[in-house]
């Protein structure tokens, strides 16, 4: 697939005009100048392309700037073809020429030359100035408003007749696993996916709060296709004053409901805090398998780490009644140790958690729970009679128990029930609902 990349100077209109070529939300919007950091990557809808949406182009030396306006150039370096971004509102800026000579330094791809935020006639600068950028007639479009988006879709059509238009025959259905990196702000999010990339694709500083984009990363990684989401680190709500830093915090929390497993990093040089504990609640509510890694392992004293794990997994194991077993292995996102080992463990339970186990498997298990422990009678004093038992969902991992006489089943007995299964059945890592259903007696209202 070709990649069209999205290029400018800060606070053009490049995520806006991302989001309305994806038919997403995937890329954070604000009017502040400089929120996109990360390169942001989606599908064009109509059209085989990816779309790259890229930092803000900075003249800067050192720090965040420099290293965004650096990720964003490898990425234009790339590019089969290039949307560079104007204000059509402001006019020929400065800057704008600066980037446009290094866009052609850096590459040889056609660029189409697009005047954002030219919705309103009468406020627009004078367009003539924009022919000094060297690209030709600037097309005016409103990536707000949907405006000239017909030009673009000329321009990469033109680029590659044989695979613009989307064909059903040709488009991947593969279903990807998708694996959210979560955490609270600096514990190691990003190099874990740098190394998972082999290469600095995200901006790492030893900073809280870099990343502000959930980024959506296609890649293969120990043998299988996989698209890691890379979010935003979140922090107690009493720290947040920001206002793009409460955007990032929500787009991270709805990673949680995209992905089918998130890794949940904590820094094991430091006590796990009620926040870390707070996003595992979310996801084990979402019912998502989650594994819980513990980065900085290399820092942590030889003797003291097999402490600190059982301390760890115990507060998991008392928080939380979804799950019998923690999934919480140790890593170093920097030095790579125990990140291969970490994928296979997530790629069993995966795979574990896409079967159906039999459903005379699953009721000669509850016939041996009940029979080493007998229901509880009911409050009216009713025995309850567990009828039959069957796997009725995924993601989570459901089973429905058919049961007669009581129905008020203590949540004692339904956590007994949900341990026996999981251990059975190897789901110990995974998030189990276990419900009942009352089976009705056709003689009750005669």
């Amino acid at each position: 697939m070709q990649k069209l990349i999205i290029a400018g100077r800060p606070n053009t209109g490049k995520s806006t005009l991302f989001n309305a070529l994806t038919g997403t939300r995937d890329a954070l919007v604000h009017d502040r100048p400089g929120v996109t950091r990360d390169t942001i990557v989606g599908n064009m809808r109509d059209r085989m392309w990816e779309i790259v949406d890229t930092a803000g182009l900075e003249n800067a030396k050192s720090g965040i700037a420099a290293d965004s306006t650096n990720v964003a150039m490898d990425a234009i370096a790339g590019a089969d073809a290039i949307l560079f971004v104007v204000d059509g509102r402001v006019g020929l800026m400065p800057a704008d020429m600066d980037w446009a000579r290094a866009v052609r330094r850096k590459t040889r791809a056609p660029v189409m030359l697009v005047a954002n935020k030219s919705e309103s006639g009468r406020r627009m600068a004078d367009l003539s100035d924009f022919y000094k950028l060297g690209f030709g007639a600037p097309v005016q479009i409103s990536a707000e408003h949907k405006i000239g988006f017909d030009a673009i879709y000329e321009f990469v059509d033109k680029i590659s007749p044989n695979e613009s238009k989307k064909n059903d025959a040709k488009t991947n259905t593969t279903q990807k696993l998708k694996i959210a990196i979560m955490g609270q702000p600096n514990v190691g999010k990003s190099t874990l996916v740098n190394q998972v990339l082999g290469q600095k694709r995200q901006i790492v500083i030893d900073k809280p709060g870099v990343t502000r984009d959930t980024v959506k990363i296609p890649t293969n990684f120990y043998g299988r296709d996989i698209v890691l989401m890379d979010t935003a680190g979140l922090r107690r709500k009493a720290g947040v004053t920001d206002d793009v830093e409460t955007l990032s915090a929500l787009k991270s929390l709805d990673a949680i409901e995209k992905s089918d497993v998130v890794i949940l990093v904590v820094d094991a040089t430091r006590n796990i805090e009620n926040q870390a504990l707070g996003i595992a609640a979310r996801v084990y509510d979402a019912g998502k398998i989650l594994c819980v890694a513990l980065n900085k392992w290399d820092l942590v004293a030889p003797e003291l780490r097999d402490e600190k794990l059982l301390k760890l997994k115990h507060q998991f194991t008392n928080s939380f009644h979804q799950i019998i077993k923690p999934l919480i292995l140790a890593i170093s996102a920097e030095m790579g140790s125990g990140v291969k080992n970490m994928f296979r463990r997530i790629y069993e339970q995966w795979d574990i958690s896409n079967t159906d186990a039999p459903t005379s498997l699953i009721n000669r298990i509850v016939e041996k729970l009940v029979a080493d422990r007998q229901p509880p009678m009911s409050r009216l004093k009713r025995p309850m009679k567990i009828k039959f038992a069957r796997q009725t969902g995924r993601h989570p991992m459901k089973i429905t128990i058919n049961v007669g006489g009581a129905s008020d089943i203590p949540e004692s007995y339904t956590r007994y029930l949900r341990r026996g299964l999981a251990n059975a059945l190897k789901w110990e890592h995974l998030p189990i609902i276990v419900e009942y259903k009352k089976d009705e007696n056709p003689f009750d209202d005669k």
